[in-house]
């Protein structure tokens, strides 16, 4: 039997390998099945490339959590099941869609309806931290802020999916910060913390793929998945800590907020649905001003890493988890640029 805290090292190692061996597998059966996503007005990619990412992503950490299962180091905990089962639904609509294309309104109702689900079993936010005063009950006000951050978080991840490597990135280093904080704050979430390191592997592997010129995107299906997984974990790992720490997310994910937000309410005064695609993004805004792709990425994952790493000295820790996470940040570098070495030469 292995110890939680050696599961986290074991189920990061085990995330990334099984993601660098099935994610080739996915390219290859996309290409066959003609699941590709082909160029448009609207999308800046040459080429069909697959956009069933989502599957390497969710198979990679769904076989690492089974496989820790098997090791007897089951993550009991409150709200773990519905994290898993919620992930995995969220999952299949976005797989369902990059197949499909469902209508932007079904599948709000489907996120709200799996968001609900998640809620009932527990991932909710129940009471917001009072700097003045005891902290603030929600009571039936719990449902609809916990629906509106875990299915706002889901499609803030899938709006900043435009570009090879950002939403990947993003997720990364999200992840990162999450698991560590949920390690540190009181009490501690060590199973949100495995999760979000299991999730992480994933991605990293993942990324290899994907950074500019991507030979897969990580679709509707691992967009929604990783938007969902951080939006509970975030929930379960730090805003039930019933201190100030609880709004460490939103700095954390600050780059997706403000995108969905500002995506969200431009769409709105121009009297168009928020769920219609457009090329208004703030990553399309960094393009249209000359910045290449790769350079949009590093400006806004650079971004995303400095609001990591302040919401982790926020909470005055800052032994070998905070240098884990500098590593981190070299690591996802030195990968972009052996991936494009190697993609030159093939």
């Amino acid at each position: 039997m292995i110890q939680l805290t050696q599961a986290h090292i074991i189920g990061a190692i085990i995330a990334y390998i099984l993601g660098v061996f099935i994610v080739p597998i996915v390219i290859y059966f996309s290409d066959k099945a003609g699941l590709v996503d082909v160029p448009n007005e609207r999308k800046i990619h040459k080429g069909k490339i697959s956009r069933l990412g989502g599957i390497g992503i969710w198979l990679a950490v769904m076989l690492t959590f089974l496989f820790l299962v098997l090791l007897s180091c089951y993550p009991k905990g409150e709200g773990l099941s519905g994290i898993i089962v919620g992930g995995s639904l969220m999952f299949l609509l976005g797989l369902v869609d990059d197949i499909y294309c469902l209508s932007a309104k079904f599948k709000l109702f489907l996120q709200i309806t799996i968001a609900t689900t998640v809620i009932l079993l527990g991932v909710r936010i129940d009471e917001i931290y009072n700097p003045f005063g005891e902290n603030i009950s929600l009571s039936v006000w719990s449902y609809p802020i916990s629906l509106l951050w875990i299915v706002g978080i889901s499609n803030a991840i899938n709006f900043i999916d435009g570009i090879d490597g950002l939403a990947g990135s993003v997720v990364t280093i999200s992840s990162v910060a999450i698991a560590i904080i949920s390690m540190v704050v009181a009490p501690s979430s060590p199973i949100s913390a495995l999760v979000a390191i299991i999730l992480l592997g994933a991605m990293l592997a993942f990324l290899t793929f994907n950074y500019n010129p991507a030979k897969i995107f990580m679709g509707d299906s691992g967009a929604l998945f990783a938007g969902f997984m951080l939006a509970t974990l975030s929930i379960t790992g730090i805003m039930r800590t019933g201190s100030a720490f609880m709004y460490l997310p939103f700095l954390i994910l600050l780059i997706p907020i403000l995108d969905v937000a500002y995506s969200s309410i431009r769409r709105i005064s121009s009297g168009k649905s928020p769920f219609v695609a457009d090329s208004q993004h703030i990553h399309h805004k960094l393009l249209h001003h000359g910045f290449s792709q790769d350079l949009a990425v590093l400006i806004l994952s650079s971004v995303s890493m400095a609001c990591a790493i302040i919401a982790i000295i926020i909470t005055g820790f800052l032994n070998r988890y905070f240098i884990f996470a500098i590593a981190l940040a070299f690591v996802l570098f030195f990968l972009n640029a052996v991936s494009k070495t190697i993609k030159k030469k093939t």
